[in-house]
């Protein structure tokens, strides 16, 4: 007897009478060996309530395939629990081409739930003879469900071919109408197309709607005339679906080429359009508007966005916004910033922000100091993205006048984009230490911004402060400006008596990635440090090196008291593939409280190999569910990885 029949007969032994991991590592050898004996006995272990003897079945019949297989899990479509039955189905899906005859005979059984079923597989199956049998059961079959997957089916085969017994089925009940239509719009094919156009007048208004939407999808330029001409003589509801579908076909931008008369007779469908409970009608609507729109238009949508509400019906007021800009800057639009109307105010200035145009700033800001707080902070923040060097007396002004964080902090955000001037430089190194917090922080990320010499000299000169809040300020700007250059202010700061000091001096390193190796010695004292957060910050600078002279310190750090610096270091590891870290991984496992299990869980699927496999599949039977389903991910990972 040769070693792989020795080896086969130990799979089929295991299978038989083995525990839950040596079934699992048997169906995984199965599927390997393509070992056909097992067929029957993996099908029997599909029906396992263990996850992980169930998913190895699941595999070894997958990589087995063929006909034996095929024909050994059909039976299992008529399994009495669900779970089964479509572990089943998903496998013939992939596998059922294999041997489609094998199939044919359960098409044409009495159960209709299993013709329904193998009409469902079918469907995946890449083959002509997959999709005759099909079309014999769109047009022949008694049970209406039937005739409805299998519409659907033909669909997900997409074979042009299919089309005349598409075309035919248009006859059956309304249900499979749908279906059919779909599977007309799937197959995209200038005879669906055709077929589409052709069943248009002889349908119901109902499938009339599903088969103009299908035309909106297929995007066909050539049906742009029909279109037009079907817009009289039609309901208000179709016709606005008919709207729809121009606007998907023309893709918006195109619809300014359409010649004026027709801009005119389809500017005043779509403004119609926008009074439809449809919301994707709705936003077709304004994206045409948006293209051929004009001032009536702008007023109407303005009008439009002040009815909905911008935080349940975001995608359309933001489509709305969008469309009133692409109108672009007019009288209406002035006119809603000169509004009392507060809301009105805010949808125009929100358009506004999105036109390439100076005109709406100018006005903005002759309003700005008669608007309410709120309309205050929207204006300022607008001008501060749009405005140019012509706008600085403007904000100098703010920073004389106007005592509200928020309006300051935009201004900041200006001044930040305000190179080379001494002047801006000095306003805002001015503000580091104003007396709200986040007025400071952006004042900080302005001077980096601005990234002058003589700002990064200044801040040298406050890292000599007495305040640690000052001296963190300076080291965090010094090291975005330089490390390197500024490196010996960044190394005293890793020995500052202050923690948070110590924490932003380490993290200074990560923005040199892989560069900070040589700076090790400056750095690995840290690791000792008493405060936990000045040590996870250098774990994570260790992660961001990632060469194998951290690897040690990064295996050190597991044994931290801190819970946060053993995840950052499992993490750190887990990127960086690290195997000799996965007995050191497995040990710290079995002492681990759950929030570290996972992090090690998920390291060890992200590290790979044989080990980290064999130890995530030893806990896909642990006894915490969630354990279980944590290590089930990290195999599958694992498995991605290596095809």
């Amino acid at each position: 007897m040769s070693m792989d029949q020795i080896d086969a007969a130990q799979v089929l032994e295991d299978l038989r009478s083995g525990g839950s991991d040596e079934v699992r590592n048997a169906a995984f050898s199965a599927g390997d060996m393509g070992l056909e004996e097992a067929v029957p006995l993996l099908c029997e272990k599909i029906k396992s309530d263990n996850i992980g003897v169930q998913e190895a079945a699941e595999y070894g019949l997958r990589r087995i395939r063929g006909v034996e297989t095929i024909e050994a899990i059909l039976p299992l479509l008529t399994h009495d629990e669900a779970p089964v039955r479509n572990v089943a189905m998903d496998i013939l899906r992939e596998i059922g081409v294999d041997s489609i005859e094998s199939m044919q005979p359960y098409l044409r059984g009495d159960d209709p739930d299993l013709r329904i079923f193998i009409s469902d597989i079918l469907g995946y199956c890449r083959s002509t003879k997959a999709a005759s049998l099909l079309s014999d059961a769109l047009l022949k079959d008694p049970e209406v469900n039937v005739r409805y997957q299998a519409a659907v089916s033909i669909g997900n085969l997409a074979f042009p071919e299919s089309v005349g017994t598409l075309c035919q089925a248009m006859r059956d009940e309304e249900w499979v109408q749908f279906a059919v239509v779909e599977a007309l719009a799937k197959i995209n094919d200038p005879a669906a197309i055709n077929a589409l156009v052709s069943l248009l007048p002889q349908s119901t208004m109902l499938v009339s709607a599903a088969i103009i939407d299908a035309l909106g999808n297929l995007g066909d330029v050539k049906i742009i005339p029909l279109l037009f001409n079907a817009l009289e003589n039609v309901t208000v509801a179709l016709r606005h679906k008919i709207v729809k579908a121009i606007v998907q076909i023309l893709n918006g931008r195109s619809l300014s080429l359409l010649a004026p008369k027709s801009q005119d007779r389809l500017r005043e469908y779509l403004l119609d359009a926008l009074t439809d409970n449809e919301e994707e009608i709705q936003i077709a609507a304004l994206v045409g508007l948006g293209a051929i729109g004009d001032e009536q238009a702008a007023d109407a949508i303005i009008d439009f966005a002040l009815g909905l509400n911008p935080d349940r019906q975001m995608e359309l007021y933001e489509t709305a916004i969008r469309a009133i800009a692409s109108i672009g800057y007019n009288p209406v639009v002035r006119n809603a910033l000169r509004s009392e109307d507060e809301n009105r105010i805010m949808v125009a200035m929100e358009a506004c922000q999105l036109m390439d145009d100076h005109r709406p700033i100018e006005e903005i800001k002759a309003q700005f100091w008669r608007l309410s707080r709120d309309l205050q902070r929207a204006a300022v923040a607008e001008v501060a993205q749009l405005g140019t060097e012509e706008d600085i007396p403007f904000f100098l002004s703010i920073m004389d006048e106007s005592d509200d964080a928020e309006v300051l902090k935009s201004a900041l955000v200006f001044f930040g984009n305000q190179h080379g001037r001494a002047d801006v430089e000095d306003i805002v190194f001015a503000q580091l230490r104003h007396r709200y917090v986040d007025v400071t922080e952006m004042a900080l990320e302005a001077c980096i911004n601005l990234h002058s010499t003589s700002l990064n000299e200044r801040f040298k000169e406050l890292y000599s402060e007495a305040d640690p809040q000052i001296r963190m300020m300076a080291v965090y700007a010094l090291g975005r400006y330089d490390l390197v250059a500024n490196i010996q202010e960044i190394s005293s700061a890793l020995e500052d008596e202050s923690p948070l000091v110590r924490r932003v001096a380490v993290e200074a390193f990560i923005n040199v990635g892989g560069n900070a190796e040589r700076y090790l010695p400056r750095l690995l004292p840290r690791m000792y440090d008493h405060d936990k957060d000045v040590r996870v910050a250098l774990v994570d600078v260790l992660g961001h090196i990632g060469t194998s002279t951290v690897m040690p310190h990064l295996l050190n750090a597991l044994r931290d008291e801190n819970d946060w610096v053993r995840i950052r270091a499992i993490e750190a590891l887990g990127l960086c593939k690290n195997t000799d870290a996965v007995p050191v991984l497995n040990n710290l496992l079995e002492q681990a409280n759950p929030m570290i299990a996972f992090k090690i869980i998920e390291a060890l699927g992200r590290i790979g190999g044989n080990a980290a496999f064999s130890i995530l599949l030893g806990l896909m039977d642990h006894e915490d569910a969630e354990i279980q389903h944590a290590a089930a991910e990290a195999v599958a990972a694992i498995q991605a990885g290596e095809e």
